[in-house]
């Protein structure tokens, strides 16, 4: 079991053979690792430190529980699972919530405020851990029974689109930044390959600043007065069970992109991995109430570092405890988190409208890899309406509790599809019949859904035949029908 230097070297620690992969439980040398480590914090840094900048929390301290949540993971999973713990995106919305923080809108972010956001943090955490206690006994097939690809692709996709206004807004404050920001991201995106395409958004986030500071828009001024070496700023947190409705269906989300997590790195690994899910989701709940406690943001497993072990095909969980390690570094170093802290309204209105649609595309990437059939009515309804719920930002009050669109349209999601499927399987309308105008080109005549009805059809058709010719033939031979009364 691997834990913090028992890793064995894989072949001659240098070269990977074709076909092969560095396993969790592998390394390579110590300075590889090191360098495949800095990679992920590389990957993990745009998204991760966009939390923080656009809820108003303190950026160094989101690091350093970045960096401990990544190691409390490791540790956890028992280094079975590589992973790192950044920042979630899944929290931004109930945090302005109750904030009411408006990033680059020049005040601060209110310490009262904020510490009763660190409490609903922390709920959520709580919540999460919770469910992976569950997960660890009773088994992860029961996640996939509640939460089935319509309904995570849902509640995936709308966390994204939910956000669309908050990148609006900074996008109004300095739109010509915004959109060099924006067409850079998607310019190297397709320009580069390898690890530069895969940091579009670090790299276009540093254009824009680039463009910002000629432009005026960014103050210097922080920067000078803070400290080299030094703690980060740590926030005692406060609760307010009326809050507990914003935070905790973020669970729901949290759940869906750490069984995704799971179920990726089991695919690429070939290694059977649904013993670890309930530790996973344990760690990150754990780690999300340690964050919480000290002015941090939630973490959740990033799909950003999927994509840098994918293209070195190095699996190996010692990378990502030196990631671990260099984040904490970095958070070490206040002039380091001043100088992200001085990225302006116009670089973040740009790359959150990218990365907040990529989120919600994700959502839709879940229906189309599961082949999420939408000629089903049910499936078609589930997302239809808990899509609007949360786009629309639907608001219901419950005595001191407060019920947002993403809370509602995540909570939605899950009874309307299972209610309609139970309801559909008992009254035999679990499907529609297709029209022109939902299949013009025929197409979904073929699908999934319609294929028990057409074979029904076609079962009454043939049977009505049959009918017809002994009718017939009772006719030919002098026998009168029946009478039917």
């Amino acid at each position: 079991m691997p834990i913090l230097g028992h890793w064995r070297l894989h072949g001659d620690g240098k070269t990977i053979a074709p076909g092969e992969v560095v396993m969790p439980q592998e390394r390579l040398s110590w300075p590889r690792t090191a360098g495949i480590g800095a990679q992920h914090v590389v990957a993990m840094f745009g998204a991760t430190f966009l939390v923080p900048l656009l809820t108003g929390f303190p950026p160094s301290t989101t690091l350093f529980f970045t960096g401990m949540g990544t190691i409390l993971f490791i540790l956890i999973t028992s280094g079975r699972l590589p992973s790192y713990l950044g920042s979630s995106f899944a929290l931004i919305a109930p945090i302005g919530a109750v904030t009411g923080y408006v990033s680059g809108g020049g005040a601060p972010i209110d310490a009262s405020k904020m510490a009763l956001a660190q409490g609903g943090v922390i709920s959520a955490g709580l919540a999460l851990f919770v469910v992976g206690v569950i997960v660890h006994f009773a088994g992860a097939h029961w996640v996939d029974r509640v939460m089935p690809p319509i309904v995570t692709g849902a509640i995936v996709a709308l966390i994204g689109f939910n956000l669309a206004p908050a990148a609006w807004n900074n996008v109004k404050q300095a739109p010509v930044t915004a959109l060099v920001t924006i067409v850079s991201i998607l310019a190297i995106t397709v320009l580069f390959k390898g690890i530069i395409g895969r940091l579009s958004i670090l790299f276009g986030v540093l254009i824009g600043y680039a463009c910002a500071v000629i432009r005026h828009e960014v103050n210097f001024e922080a920067i000078d007065s803070a400290a080299w070496i030094g703690l980060p700023t740590f926030h005692a947190p406060a609760f307010d069970p009326s809050l507990l409705g914003l935070f905790v269906p973020v669970v729901l989300v949290l759940i869906a992109e750490n069984v995704g997590h799971v179920k990726s790195v089991s695919a690429m690994t070939g290694q059977q991995l649904d013993d670890v899910t309930g530790r996973a989701l344990m760690a990150d709940g754990f780690s999300t109430m340690l964050a919480g406690s000290g002015g941090g943001s939630g973490t959740t497993t990033y799909a950003e570092n999927i994509g840098v072990m994918a293209a070195t095909r190095v699996y190996s969980t010692a990378a990502y405890i030196i990631a671990a390690v260099v984040a904490l570094a970095l958070s070490l170093l206040p002039k380091f988190g001043e100088i992200i802290a001085t990225i302006p309204p116009g670089v973040l209105g740009g790359a959150s409208t990218v990365l907040y649609g990529m989120i919600g595309m994700l959502g839709v990437r879940i229906w189309v890899q599961n082949k999420v059939d939408f000629a089903d009515p049910v499936n078609l309804n589930t997302a239809a309406v808990s899509m609007v719920v949360a786009i629309a930002n639907y608001t219901w009050h419950w005595g001191d509790m407060v019920f947002e669109g993403i809370a509602l349209g995540s909570a939605a999601a899950i009874p309307i599809y299972h209610i309609m499927r139970w309801i559909s399987k008992v009254r035999g309308t679990n499907l529609e019949q297709a029209s022109p105008a939902s299949a013009p080109a025929g197409v979904e005549l073929d699908s999934p859904s319609y294929a028990k009805r057409h074979r029904a059809a076609q079962l009454h058709a043939e049977a009505e035949k049959l009918e017809h010719e002994a009718e017939e033939i009772e006719a030919d031979r002098g026998v009168e029908p029946p009478i039917v009364k």
